[in-house]
């Protein structure tokens, strides 16, 4: 029987499919969180550009985890500048990220792996 520490983040990630309902629950997320919401609700006044950003968010998340995906986007520094990202909104995006593990059942291994990634980006996104 293989265990999870066999499997890759990706896999235990559910794969593409969980990759994608996983995005898909964090954006919302996003949208009804009162710290970050203002950054995203945008998002759905532009269907193509929300469109674009999901697909770069989940190519990232898959590309990130050990998935085949490749992300094709900005790296975070160009994509995150002059944003002026507080350490608030950072940390309120990362719980929003959490809950939508639980809601999927993440394990907790794979959820103190994908903290680990979210905290190593964490001076790439917050400031600039």
């Amino acid at each position: 029987m293989e265990t999870t520490n066999q499997k890759s983040l990706y896999e235990r990630l559910g794969g593409a499919s969980g990759i994608e309902a996983l995005v898909d629950d964090i954006i919302e997320l996003h949208m009804t969180n009162p710290v970050v919401k203002a950054r995203f609700l945008p998002l759905k006044d532009d269907p193509n550009h929300f469109a674009e950003v999901r697909q770069h968010l989940i190519n990232f998340l898959a590309s990130g985890s050990g998935g085949p995906e490749e992300y094709t986007g900005m790296d975070m520094p160009t994509a995150h500048r002059g944003m002026n990202i507080s350490v608030s909104e950072y940390y309120n995006v990362v719980d929003d990220i959490m809950s939508a593990l639980d809601k999927h059942h993440i394990d907790e291994q794979s959820k103190k792996d994908v903290l680990y990634i979210a905290y190593s980006l964490k001076d790439t996104m917050i400031g600039l």
